[in-house]
């Protein structure tokens, strides 16, 4: 089960900004630290309260809610596959209400006992994870899970399959559900001696890496996030955009059904969209988060990006972590490859093994940008 995450009051929730016509247009990236009251955040426990008012915000508008209530999660072994250089078994997880969504995971182990950090990947629908990024993953002795996250919603604007139907009354999308199966492979993942549930770390490319990052909010089980290539709705900015970006509008046009019903109202208005992606980077400190992009990648929006680790970063330095947050930029195609993968490992070596890395996370590549945002952390409390 989840880690519970603060909520508003039911009164205070009601007084969230509801609709866009009530919104006023704000033409920079918001203020993540500005309470709906007005006041300004001035310590963590204020921090804890605007965490909950953004969250309940984001999930309202972008993505819709995810069920609180646990679900029993069962494994069953199919099939093991002995290699060389690693152990591979394939598991039918069971999940949901009545154990009717049924999900492929695959598991490769590094050798020897453990416990291991785990590295969890929702596109097992696009394939196993490539050969040598699977025997780096395992020879740095990190367990790789791949699942499927469209057999938990699948990836097409239809409410009657996967877990919708056993949710009637939700208002998620799929990036929702999917960021929902990955707590569901968490649960399980938890109940093995040899996986180290202090160090979980969630990573998905594109479409999978929008729902890592919300997974990642979401769950506060996940010790390190790595979105890779996720763009609008992922760790890109809606307000600052490329000719050739990903926009609000191009995404939930085609895509409505990742999104919350009533996202739509946003397309030709981003300005009046209370929040923006940093403030969902936000929502994962004090913990760590990774964002992994090319810089060939126009469509995923490395630039927006970059300004949204920028902006985010304000907040891990008001809770003293500044160094838990990261990027990392290469060159070639819209890709998760072999050189994300070494980022990630990299990058965790660093943050749950205590080993400095070679590399530095917080070198920025693009320079004399507009200015997005005027507002600071406020001083430590």
């Amino acid at each position: 089960m989840a880690l519970a995450v603060p909520s508003l009051p039911a009164e205070e929730a009601k007084n969230l900004p509801p609709g866009m016509e009530k919104l006023k247009a704000i033409n920079q990236l918001p203020d993540p630290f500005l309470m709906n009251d007005g006041s300004r955040v001035k310590t963590k426990e204020e921090w804890s309260r605007r965490r909950a008012e953004l969250r309940e915000m984001i999930l309202g508008y972008e993505y819709g809610h995810v069920p609180a209530e646990a679900t029993v999660v069962k494994a069953t072994e199919t099939t093991v596959d002995a290699q060389p250089s690693a152990r591979v078994r394939q598991y039918t997880l069971t999940m949901g209400p009545g154990g009717k969504i049924s999900v492929p995971l695959v598991l490769s182990f590094p050798e020897g006992n453990g416990p291991f950090p785990i590295v969890i990947k929702g596109d097992l629908c696009w394939g196993r994870v490539k050969a040598p990024i699977v025997s780096d993953v395992i020879s740095r002795g990190y367990i790789l899970a791949e699942f499927d996250r469209t057999a938990v919603a699948p990836d097409k604007n239809d409410r009657t399959q996967g877990v919708f139907p056993l949710y009637p009354n939700s208002d998620w999308g799929d990036l929702a559900a999917w960021a929902w199966g990955f707590g569901r492979v968490i649960d399980y993942v938890s109940t093995r001696d040899d996986v180290d549930r202090s160090k979980i770390i969630v990573t998905g490319h594109s479409r999978g890496g929008k729902a890592t990052l919300l997974a990642g909010v979401l769950d506060e089980r996940v010790a390190l996030t790595v979105p890779n290539g996720s763009g609008a709705g992922g760790g890109g900015c809606f307000r600052v955009q490329y000719p050739l970006t990903e926009t609000l509008e191009a995404v939930d046009s085609h895509f409505p059904y990742w999104f919350a019903p009533h996202f739509d109202q946003f397309i030709g208005h981003v300005d009046m969209l209370p929040f923006d992606q940093h403030e969902l980077k936000a929502l994962i400190a004090p913990r760590a988060l990774l964002t992994t992009d090319s810089l060939d990648d126009l469509w995923a929006n490395p630039m927006g990006t970059q300004i949204s680790f920028e902006a985010s970063r304000e907040v891990f330095q008001f809770l003293g972590v500044t160094q838990k947050t990261g990027l990392h930029y290469r060159h070639g195609k819209h890709d998760q490859n072999e050189e994300d993968f070494a980022a990630l490992l990299d990058f965790a070596d660093w943050q749950l093994m205590g080993k400095q890395p070679a590399q530095k996370f917080d070198t920025v590549l693009f320079e004399n940008l507009p200015m997005t945002y005027k507002w600071k952390a406020p001083s430590a409390p």
